[in-house]
Formats: structure tokens, C-alpha cells, sequence
């Protein structure tokens, strides 16, 4: 009895299956891991990107973020030192020059300009097109109407919530608190004013409204996530008081009064629960900084993304979904241990910018190796000054990301861990359809 071609082809795929899940991973990659990844690059390169966190405009735009950055150091490769901006330069605007000497700056910084005036609230959607970025996360304070909402969905600050109380004694802490405070206290004013709102409402259960009134708007306005930055101004640990702990600490200071410490850290935990519980009945996912941070001042040690864990682990807030910004660097192997949780994932961004594709290659490869289906990749893009912007740090965000990954999957293949066709399929939802699936309907 003969056998047809089609099912001599389909026990030969099995047999093929078969053999390599039965292959003993490989301590080290072999020697095709070059070709393996010279082979992935390209194809890798034509996957359309969902950057899931970027500060998209301009330098002179003070809503790019809900705050601003004080003196501090950066990082070898943030600095306007490193060579890879002038190649970013070259790709996006044809720049002529092989250096960023103050006198050729002048030219790229006129060629944004002339770009900005004709190409108007085109300009950074060309930007993304030049990349092959899908989307763009606009991380910021307020929207800009020179992006495009179709390429640039927004996801709005909630932190100024946390801090409606006389905040001298908050502003006094450090340098760097009396950048962030009184920025905090005027992003507050502005969803005040958005709702039509002149001052605190007497009553606690008239601020939890104007709470609720917010995120609902800023929801019908388009937005599509809610974010926290709130391991800039004090610890991630947060305790569990009730509602009348803090009721009565906002009765006591609405009208006036400093709180102290431990009254204003009560009130704020509760408040950070009551938006975690808020952005579940909502259906908005919660973003929460979970890495390293700018300025001088910034607590690693307080700011540890672990100290997150009572809260995600919380069973009230299993309907919320989280996303952790940043992936918790520079403990980022720890970190990815929390998307074991089923409403976790980690973001890479930031990573992509301050790590050399050498390094990044090794996290992701942990990641991919670990919890593959929770990881989302982003640029942290952000506009660092008048000459770099935040279109040269979406180029090395994304040239960065392409190459690692292409460099991390070739050596799981090599090393048997995974065939081609899934290590292609890992590259496309980290590079696209896990954040995509985190909006169901809000991507139109």
C-alpha cells in the first residue's frame, strides 16, 4: 500500500520534533552560533515593533514626563560622548559629520527643525516608520498634539495623587526632592482642574471620587495605562492600612497642616492600593518604575523592585494587571522571577540604552529562557537635550534590541534549547504581540 508524499512529509516533521525535544541542551553554543545569527538578524529586523515605554518629543516640551531631571551622572553609553549617536544621527537625518563637536551639531539640530516645520505632527510618526515601530508608548504627563494618537498611545502619571498635603517637609528630604515634589503638587492642580475641581474636597470620600473621576476620563481620552514613578520619591514598601487610617489623616491635613512621616506614608499607601484596585475595575494596566533611577539622591536599595512582591502577589489585585518598567534593572534576574505571577509582565526598556548589546544579549537570554511569554520590549526613548533627542535614543534603543535578540536566540538554538521556528516566534511576541495583547481594544 503506498504512502502519499504530504504524510511522508508530515511523520519526517515529527520525527524532526520529536528528535530535537528529546536533545539534551548544551552548556555552550557550537559553532554555527554566527551563522545562526546572521541568518535570524534580518529577519528579526522586518518584525514591526510595539515599544511599550518612551517619552516621545520634543526638548523644549516640559510634559514629556511628570517630572523633570536634576544634575546627576549618566551612564557611559546615555552620554553625549558615545559614538553610536552620531551613527544614530546618520541613519535618521543623514547627518555628514562623524563627530558631535558644537559646531556640527548645528546642523542636525537645524535639520529637526526644518523636519518639525514641514513635516508637523508627522514628524515623530517618521520617525517610528523609519524603524519599523508599529507604535510607540507615549509615556507623559499630558499629550502633545504634534503625536499622532493612532501611532502614540498614552499612558498618564498617577503619583501626584499620593501627595495633596502641605509637602514642605517632603520638599526639604533632599536636592533632588525639591526638583520632584513641587512638580508632583502641580500635576495634581492640573487633573484638579481637569475635573472642574478648585481645591481638596472636604471629604475623603470626595477625594477617592475625583480619583476615580480621573483615571475614567484620562481612560475616554484615550488612555490606555496608568503609571507609577513612585520609587523616586519614597520606598517601595507598602503596608496595608484601612480606610479609615487614612480617612482620618486626610481630615485631619486637607484644610492645612504638615503631616509627618509615617501619617503622610500611611496615606499614601492606601492611596496606592486604592489606584492598583481601581486600574483592575477598569481594565487599565498598572506600570510602576522597578529600576535604577536618575539624580543623585535616588535609594537602589529602597526603590527594590522585590519590595513589590506583597503587593503583586496580593489575591484582591489579581485582576490587575501589571507591568513592571524597566524589568526591576539592575536586578532584572531576580525580577523576572515575578512574572511567574499570571498578571505580571516585565518591560526591557531603559536596558536597550544604558547596557551594550554584549550584556543586554545575556539578560534577555535569561529572560527568554525563563518566561519568555511575559516580556515586553521598550526604548525608554526620551529627549535628552537639543541636539539628542528622543529620536536618537529610539534608534539605539531599537538597533540594540534587535541585535541582542537575534545574538540571544542564536545561541539557544545552537545550544538545543529551542528550534528556529520558536525561537522566531519568542522574537515577534517580545518584540510585538505580548504588549499588544496586554490592550485588548484599545488599539484602534
Amino acid at each position: 500500500m503506498g504512502i502519499s508524499l504530504r504524510r511522508i512529509f508530515c511523520l519526517l516533521a515529527l520525527c524532526e520534533c520529536a528528535a530535537f525535544a528529546a536533545a539534551q541542551a548544551r552548556p555552550l553554543p557550537g559553532n554555527d552560533v554566527q551563522q545562526i545569527y546572521r541568518r535570524l538578524l534580518p529577519q528579526i529586523e522586518k518584525i514591526p515593533i510595539f515599544d511599550h515605554h518612551a517619552h516621545p518629543g520634543f526638548f523644549d516640551d516640559p510634559d514629556v514626563d511628570a517630572m523633570a531631571a536634576p544634575p546627576g551622572s549618566a551612564a557611559l553609553r546615555e552620554r553625549d560622548s558615545n559614538p553610536e549617536l552620531v551613527a544614530a544621527a546618520k541613519a535618521l537625518f543623514g547627518y555628514p559629520y562623524s563627530d558631535l563637536s558644537p559646531e556640527h551639531a548645528k546642523w542636525l539640530i537645524q535639520k529637526k527643525a526644518e523636519l518639525k516645520k514641514s513635516r508637523g505632527n508627522a514628524y515623530f510618526s517618521d520617525i517610528l516608520d523609519k524603524l519599523n515601530i508599529e507604535r510607540g508608548v507615549a509615556n507623559r504627563a499630558m499629550m502633545a498634539d504634534y503625536l499622532d494618537p493612532k501611532r502614540f498611545p498614552w499612558v498618564f502619571f498617577v503619583d501626584s495623587f499620593m501627595w495633596p498635603f502641605d509637602n514642605q517637609r517632603e520638599r526639604s528630604r533632599n536636592p533632588d526632592q525639591q526638583v520632584y515634589i513641587p512638580l508632583q503638587e502641580k500635576m495634581l492642580h492640573r487633573w484638579m482642574q481637569q475635573e472642574s475641581v478648585s481645591k481638596l474636597p472636604p471629604d475623603f470620600s470626595g477625594y477617592l471620587q475625583l480619583i476615580t473621576r480621573t483615571l475614567e476620563d484620562n481612560q475616554e481620552k484615550g488612555g490606555i495605562a496608568m503609571k507609577f514613578e513612585v520609587a523616586y520619591f519614597r520606598p517601595l514598601t507598602f503596608t496595608d492600612p484601612t480606610q479609615e487610617q487614612a480617612e482620618a489623616i486626610y481630615r485631619q491635613y486637607a484644610s492645612g497642616g504638615i503631616p509627618n512621616e509615617q501619617e503622610y506614608r500611611t496615606f499614601q499607601d492606601f492611596i496606592f492600593r486604592y489606584l492598583i484596585r481601581e486600574g483592575g475595575r477598569l481594565h487599565l494596566p498598572v506600570h510602576i518604575h522597578s529600576a535604577v533611577g536618575i539624580g543623585d539622591y535616588f535609594n537602589l536599595s529602597q526603590s527594590n523592585i522585590m519590595r513589590l512582591e506583597n503587593i503583586v502577589r496580593d489575591p484582591r489585585y489579581s485582576g490587575t494587571t501589571f507591568v513592571m518598567i524597566h524589568g526591576g534593572y539592575p536586578l532584572e534576574r531576580e525580577a523576572i522571577w515575578l512574572a511567574a505571577i499570571k498578571n505580571v509582565y516585565m518591560d526591557s526598556s531603559l536596558m536597550e540604552i544604558v547596557m551594550y548589546p554584549a550584556a543586554f544579549k545575556d539578560t534577555l537570554k535569561q529572560w527568554l529562557e525563563t518566561f519568555p511569554d511575559k516580556i515586553t520590549f521598550g526604548t525608554d526613548s526620551f529627549p535628552y537635550n537639543e541636539t539628542l533627542g528622543a529620536e536618537e535614543s529610539y534608534w539605539l534603543g531599537v538597533q540594540s534590541a534587535r541585535t541582542a535578540l537575534a545574538a540571544a536566540l542564536a545561541e539557544m538554538i545552537s545550544e538545543g534549547e529551542v528550534s528556529e521556528a520558536q525561537a522566531l516566534q519568542m522574537a515577534h511576541a517580545y518584540l510585538h504581540d505580548t504588549g499588544v495583547g496586554l490592550y485588548p481594544g484599545k488599539l484602534n
